[in-house]
């Protein structure tokens, strides 16, 4: 039963760092695009 209780740990820590990276990358990205869409329209407009 000792086994069965490490390998759910391992499972939920490594479904936690994942998910992590994930949101972060998400959220890296966003923001790279936004800045992106910022200078485009400045482009546009001046």
């Amino acid at each position: 039963m000792e086994t069965v209780n490490s390998v759910v740990k391992i499972m939920v820590v490594g479904t936690l760092i994942v998910g992590t990276v994930l949101i972060a990358g998400t959220v890296f990205s966003a923001k790279l695009i936004d800045r992106a869409g910022d200078k485009l329209q400045q482009n546009i407009h001046n």
